[in-house]
C-alpha cells in the first residue's frame, strides 16, 4: 500500500534540537566553517556602537557640566535679568529696586545695577525695559540672560480691564517672539493680602498670560520677601537658554563706557568695560558696537573683578577708598594677524580693459572658424554672396508671409529652454536710457516720497492716498503697465526681454551687473566658508590662539577709530540701554547681497513698497537697508520681484547688508515721524548670495477687435508697426488661457494680427510678458544713531 504515495516523516523535531545542530547543514564550502561564524564580527560590531554611543553620551554631560559651572561659579559672568512690563499698570521700578536690595543682603543705596549675593553665590543684573520705547526693550532683549515679565493683578482686582495685558504689552510678546525669547518667567506684583483672592488672581493671570508665553515658563508672586527668595532660588538651579545666534559670538555688555579722545580729528577710543561672554574673545577680532558699526581692537585690559562674591557684604569695591583700576593683564593686536577692516570692495576700473589677443588665441580662433558647420539657406536666383550677407534669416514658420520680415533686421530675441539670452541692442539702449532710467523713477518700487518741508498737507495726503491706490491696483491687476503713446516700447522696454519658460530657461547671472556689485563680496561655497569661520571659534575657546581674554572675566575693551559724535550718543547719561560690543566672525564685516525671508506683521497695515528706506534688526547688528521684495520660488533659480510686501504671505527681501552668518531672527521697523518706530515684518535670514536672480516682470495688454476662429486682430499694445515687428519673437497669452504668437502687423497704429492654439472670445484680454533684472538699492547711510 505504501509506495511512493506513503507518509515520509521529519527525521527529527527542530525544537528539540540544538542551535549547534539546526546549524551544522550552514557550511561554507570553501573554509569548511559554519558560516555562524561570523556572529564573532556581529558581536564586535555592536559593542563599538555601544562604545560610541557611551561616548557621545559622555561628551554630552562634560559639555553640559561645563556650562553648568561657567553660568553658576564664582568666576561665571552675572546673570543678566530684564524687568518688562506688559501693561502701564505694572511699574517695574520699586520691583527692581527691591530684588536688587534684597540680593544684596542689605538695606544700603546701591549706586549699579549689579550686585554679587554671598548668600546665593551668585552676581545679578538688574535692568528696566522703559514701557512705550520698543527699540530699546529689543536692545534689552538681546543681551537679557531672564526676561521676567511683570504684570499687575490690580486691573483684575479693581475691574478696570479684562486682561492684564495692554496693546503695547502683545506688541512686545510678539515681537519678543520673533526674535527668540530666551528663558523666561512673570512677575505678579499688586495681589491681595487675602489668601483666596490672592491664588484665584494668581489662576486668572496664569489663564491670561500662558498662551502667550512658552510652556516651560514660570509663574511667581513677587510681593514678600519670600517671594524674592524663592525667584531666586530657583533662578540660580536653573538651566538658563539663549537664542542660537547670541551663543555663536562673543560679547561684552557694559558696565561701564567712557571717551578717549584719539590722534585724529573727529576720532576717539570708545572704552567699554563689562564681562565678556558666551566666548573667549580674540584682540586680532574686529568687533560691532551696536548701533555704531564695525572697529577694530586698539587693546584689551584685563581688570579685577569688581563684584567678587567671596567678599563679605559690607565691603563695596566700588564705594571704596581703594577704588582704582587695577589691571591684571593687557592684550596687544598683532599687526600680522589682526583681521582687516574690510568694508567694501575697492573696484578695479582698470578690471575690465580689453587687451590685444595674443597668437595663440588668434589661431585658436581661426580654428574653431574652419570647422564651424556652414548653414545653407534658399536664396533667390541670381543672389551672390555679397548680397545674401545682408539677408536676414525668416523668423515666420510660414513661407508666404514674406512682408512680414523685418527690413531693419531688429528685434526682440526671445530665449529658448537651452539658449543664452539676448537683450537688446546697445545703441538702443543707449538710445533709450534716459526713457527707461525715468519710469524706473517713477515706478511703483523705487518711487520715495518727497521732503515732508517741501510739501504741504494736502500734497503729502495725496501721496499717501497715491501710495494706496498702487498697492490695491497692484494686488488686483500684478505686473501690468501701460505703453507709453509719446515713446516707442522699442525703446521704453529696451532692457526687457521675453522668456519661453520662466523656470527653464537661461540667464546668465553674471551679465549687465550694475556698479554696486563691484564694492561687494561673494563666496563660492557659502556653507563650506560658514563651517571653516565656526571652526576658528572652537581654536579660540580651546586657548590655542595667543592675545585671547577668557569668558567670564572682567574686560576694558578699548576700540579705536570711533567717531566722536557717535561716541558721545553712546555714553550719553540719558542713554536707557547699555552699550553692547560683540565680536564678529571671519569676513562678517564685508558687505555682501543678503535675502531674507520676511513676513508683513499682522499690526502694520500701511503699504511696504520695494526700495524703500527700513530699519533691520538682525541680530545685535540694526542698520538701514533698503530691500527688493520677491517671491520665494523652491524649485527655481529665478524669483520675480514683487513692488509691495503684501500681507498674509511670505516674501524674500534682498538687501545690500554686512555678512551674518545664519540662523539669524529679523525685525524690520518704520521710522514715523514724531512717533517711535513701529514694527513692520518680521522674519529670518535665508543665505548670502549675490548671484541669485530676480527679475522684474511687465505685462503689456491688448484687446481682440476683431476675431475669427484663431485669428484675432489686437489693438492698443502698441502704437506703432516698428514695435510690432520688434516684439514679434515673443509669445502671447490671454486671461482665458489662450497661447499665440503675433502674425503680422496691421495698419500703421500699432494693430497686429495674431493666431493663437484655440479659438479666441471677443471679451478676452490678450497679455505679453517681458522681463528684466532687478537689484536692491544701496542704502545711503548704514548705521544711524
Amino acid at each position: 500500500m505504501g509506495g511512493a504515495r506513503s507518509q515520509v516523516n521529519k527525521p527529527h523535531k527542530t525544537r528539540f534540537a540544538s542551535k549547534a545542530s539546526r546549524h551544522s547543514h550552514k557550511i561554507d564550502k570553501r573554509s569548511g566553517k559554519p558560516e555562524g561564524s561570523h556572529r564573532a564580527a556581529v558581536k564586535g560590531a555592536r559593542n563599538a556602537r555601544v562604545q560610541r554611543s557611551k561616548a557621545i553620551r559622555d561628551q554630552k554631560r562634560a559639555a553640559l557640566l561645563k556650562e553648568k559651572r561657567s553660568s553658576t561659579g564664582s568666576s561665571s559672568a552675572p546673570r543678566v535679568i530684564v524687568l518688562c512690563a506688559l501693561s502701564s499698570s505694572a511699574n517695574v521700578g520699586p520691583l527692581a529696586q527691591d530684588l536688587l536690595t534684597f540680593v544684596a543682603g542689605g538695606d544700603e543705596q546701591l549706586t549699579s545695577s549689579t550686585v554679587a549675593s554671598p548668600t546665593y553665590k551668585l552676581r545679578t543684573t538688574v535692568l528696566q525695559a522703559p514701557y512705550g520705547d520698543l527699540a530699546s526693550c529689543m536692545e534689552l532683549v538681546k543681551v537679557a540672560d531672564l526676561l521676567a515679565f511683570v504684570v499687575s493683578a490690580n486691573s483684575l482686582y479693581n475691574g478696570d480691564s479684562s486682561s492684564p495685558l495692554d496693546e503695547f504689552g502683545e506688541q512686545c510678546l510678539s515681537v519678543f517672539r520673533a526674535m527668540g525669547l530666551p528663558s523666561t518667567a512673570v512677575l505678579i506684583r499688586d495681589l491681595p493680602s487675602d489668601t483666596k483672592s490672592r491664588q484665584e488672581l494668581k489662576k486668572a493671570v496664569v489663564s491670561f498670560v500662558s498662551p502667550e508665553l512658552p510652556e516651560d515658563s514660570k509663574f511667581y508672586a513677587a510681593e514678600t520677601k519670600d517671594d524674592l527668595h524663592m525667584f531666586m532660588r530657583i533662578l540660580k538651579e536653573q538651566r538658563l537658554l539663549s537664542p542660537h545666534w547670541r551663543n555663536q559670538r562673543p560679547y561684552v555688555m557694559s558696565e561701564e563706557a567712557c571717551i578717549k579722545p584719539g590722534e585724529s580729528m573727529g576720532l576717539c577710543t570708545l572704552l567699554v568695560s563689562g564681562y565678556l561672554r558666551t566666548h573667549n574673545l580674540s584682540v586680532n577680532q574686529l568687533v560691532h558696537v551696536s548701533g555704531a558699526g564695525d572697529f577694530q581692537l586698539a587693546q584689551i585690559d584685563i581688570l579685577k573683578d569688581p563684584f567678587p562674591v567671596s567678599e563679605r557684604k559690607n565691603s563695596d569695591v566700588m564705594d571704596s577708598d581703594d577704588n582704582q583700576i587695577q589691571i591684571v593683564d593687557t592684550f596687544v593686536p598683532d599687526p600680522l594677524n589682526q583681521e582687516p577692516l574690510l568694508v567694501e570692495n575697492i573696484p578695479d576700473p582698470l578690471a575690465g580693459e580689453q587687451t590685444w589677443p595674443t597668437e595663440a588665441e588668434m589661431e585658436e580662433a581661426y580654428e574653431n572658424n574652419k570647422q564651424r558647420k556652414v548653414v545653407k539657406r534658399k536664396l533667390p536666383r541670381g543672389t551672390s554672396e555679397y548680397q545674401a550677407a545682408w539677408i536676414v534669416d525668416d523668423t515666420d514658420d510660414e513661407g508666404d508671409d514674406s512682408e512680414d520680415d523685418n527690413p531693419d533686421g531688429a528685434g526682440m530675441v526671445i530665449d529658448e529652454k537651452d539658449h543664452s539670452e539676448h537683450d537688446s541692442d546697445s545703441s538702443d539702449v543707449d538710445a533709450a536710457s534716459h526713457f527707461t532710467e525715468k519710469f524706473d523713477q517713477e515706478s511703483i518700487g523705487g518711487t520715495e516720497m518727497g521732503d515732508d518741508e517741501d510739501l504741504t498737507k494736502e500734497q503729502i495726503e495725496a501721496e499717501i492716498k497715491k501710495i494706496k491706490e498702487s498697492n490695491a491696483d497692484d494686488e488686483e491687476f500684478p505686473d501690468e503697465v501701460e505703453t507709453p503713446l509719446d515713446v516707442p516700447a522699442r525703446k521704453r522696454f529696451a532692457k526687457y526681454r521675453g522668456l519661453k519658460s520662466f523656470r527653464t530657461s537661461s540667464w546668465d547671472p553674471k551679465e549687465s551687473l550694475p556698479p554696486e556689485y563691484a564694492r561687494i563680496f561673494a563666496f563660492d561655497k557659502f556653507t563650506r566658508t560658514q563651517k571653516h569661520v565656526l571652526a576658528k571659534v572652537a581654536e579660540i575657546d580651546e586657548g590655542s590662539s595667543n592675545g585671547c581674554a577668557r569668558i567670564g572675566s572682567y574686560v576694558m575693551l578699548h576700540v579705536k577709530n570711533v567717531p566722536t559724535d557717535v561716541a558721545s550718543k553712546l555714553c550719553h547719561p540719558s542713554r536707557r540701554s547699555p552699550v553692547v560690543v560683540s565680536g564678529l566672525l571671519q569676513h562678517e564685516s564685508k558687505i555682501s547681497v543678503l535675502h531674507f525671508s520676511i513676513k508683513k506683521h499682522d499690526s502694520y497695515e500701511a503699504p511696504i513698497r520695494s526700495k524703500e528706506p527700513l530699519i533691520f534688526n538682525v541680530g545685535f547688528r540694526q542698520f538701514t537697508a533698503r530691500p527688493l521684495f520677491s517671491s520665494d520660488n523652491i524649485n527655481c533659480n529665478k524669483h520675480k520681484m514683487e513692488r509691495f510686501l503684501h500681507h498674509g504671505r511670505f516674501s524674500i527681501a534682498s538687501v545690500y547688508a554686512p555678512i551674518f552668518f545664519p540662523p539669524a531672527p529679523l525685525i524690520v521697523l518704520k521710522n514715523r515721524d514724531g512717533e517711535q518706530p513701529a514694527i513692520a515684518a518680521v522674519g529670518s535670514l535665508k543665505t548670502v548670495d549675490p548671484d541669485q536672480i530676480i527679475l522684474k516682470k511687465i505685462v503689456l495688454t491688448g484687446y481682440p477687435q476683431r476675431v475669427s476662429k484663431l485669428k484675432a486682430i489686437v489693438r492698443y499694445m502698441f502704437h506703432n508697426p516698428e514695435d510690432v515687428r520688434w516684439f514679434k519673437p515673443v509669445e502671447l497669452w490671454s486671461k482665458h488661457g489662450r497661447r499665440g504668437r503675433i502674425k503680422e502687423t496691421v495698419g500703421t497704429h500699432g494693430s497686429m494680427k495674431c493666431i493663437f492654439n484655440t479659438s479666441v472670445q471677443q471679451h478676452d484680454t490678450v497679455c505679453m510678458s517681458l522681463f528684466k533684472r532687478a537689484f536692491p538699492k544701496w542704502p545711503e547711510q548704514l548705521y544711524q544713531i
